[in-house]
C-alpha cells in the first residue's frame, strides 16, 4: 500500500473538536504522506460558541459561517481534508440520509484507523452521540448485505481521544502519541479557533502533561507534546513490541 492509498478518518460532533483533541495526530500522518479525513458533523454553532453570541446583532448564520471559516483554516495548517455535515449541535442528531454518507464514505475512503469521542462524557452529550454514529457507521460498512456488490470495509481500528474532563468520562489513556514534532503546527491550529481562546493554553497545558508522561514510560525521551487515546478494539498482531 503506497502512502497516497493511506487515510485516516476523524469524526468529531463540532469543528473544534478535532483541533484540541486530534490536532497532533492529523498533522502528524498528514506530513507521513497520509490522507487525514477530517468529518465534522456540527459547526458547535450553539453550545460551542459562546463568545461569538456575546456580539451586538450576531445571528445562527453569522456564527456558523465564522466557526465554517475557523476550522478550514485549522484543518488546511493540520493538512486535514475537512468536510462539514452541518446537522446542528445542542442537540445533535443525525438524520438517515447524513447516516448513510457516512457509511458511504467509509467504503469509499476504507481508513486505517479511525479517531472519535469517547463513550461517555457526562458535560456534553452530543460526543458521546458523534461516538455511537461513528461506531455505528463503521459496523455497517463492514455488512456484506448492505448494498451487496459493493467492497465492504475491513476492520480498522478505532481510537478515542482524550476528553476535556477524562477523569469523568471513564477515559483511560492506552495510546500516547508523540506529537512534538508537530505540535507548533497544533499550536497555530488553535489559534484559528478565536470562539473558543479559552481553550488555547488548557490544551497546551494537556499536550505538555501527556507528553511528560509519554517520556517517563518510553524510549521517546526528547518528547514533549502528546495526545492520549483510548482503543475500542484490541490490537492484532504476530508481536507483542
Amino acid at each position: 500500500m503506497s502512502k497516497s492509498d493511506q487515510c485516516g478518518l476523524v469524526i468529531v460532533a463540532h469543528t473544534g473538536d478535532f483541533v484540541w483533541r486530534a490536532g497532533g495526530a492529523i498533522a502528524l500522518y498528514a506530513s507521513r504522506g497520509w490522507h487525514m479525513k477530517i468529518v465534522c458533523l456540527s459547526f458547535g454553532e450553539r453550545g460551542e460558541s459562546a463568545k461569538m453570541w456575546r456580539e451586538p446583532g450576531i445571528t445562527l448564520e453569522k456564527v456558523k459561517a465564522a466557526r465554517l471559516a475557523e476550522a478550514e483554516k485549522a484543518a488546511k495548517i493540520l493538512g486535514g481534508d475537512i468536510e462539514f455535515y452541518d446537522l446542528g449541535d445542542y442537540p445533535l442528531h443525525v438524520p438517515q440520509s447524513a447516516f448513510d454518507k457516512l457509511v458511504d464514505l467509509y467504503r469509499q475512503l476504507k481508513p486505517q484507523f479511525v479517531l472519535t469521542h469517547p463513550k461517555e462524557d457526562p458535560y456534553n452529550f452530543d460526543h458521546p452521540y458523534a461516538n455511537r454514529i461513528a461506531q455505528e457507521a463503521r459496523i455497517i460498512a463492514q455488512a456484506h448485505g448492505h448494498k451487496p456488490g459493493e467492497g465492504v470495509l475491513g476492520a480498522p481500528q478505532v481510537f478515542m481521544f482524550e476528553p476535556h474532563q477524562p477523569e469523568q468520562c471513564n477515559f483511560r489513556p492506552e495510546m500516547i502519541l508523540d506529537i512534538s514534532s508537530v505540535f507548533d503546527q497544533k499550536r497555530k491550529a488553535f489559534e484559528c479557533l478565536a470562539a473558543q481562546e479559552h481553550l488555547w493554553e488548557y490544551y497546551t497545558r494537556v499536550a505538555l502533561n501527556r507528553g511528560i508522561q509519554g517520556a517517563r514510560n518510553s524510549d521517546h525521551k526528547d518528547m514533549k507534546y502528546g495526545e492520549a487515546y483510548q482503543r475500542v478494539f484490541p490490537s492484532v498482531g504476530g508481536q507483542l513490541v
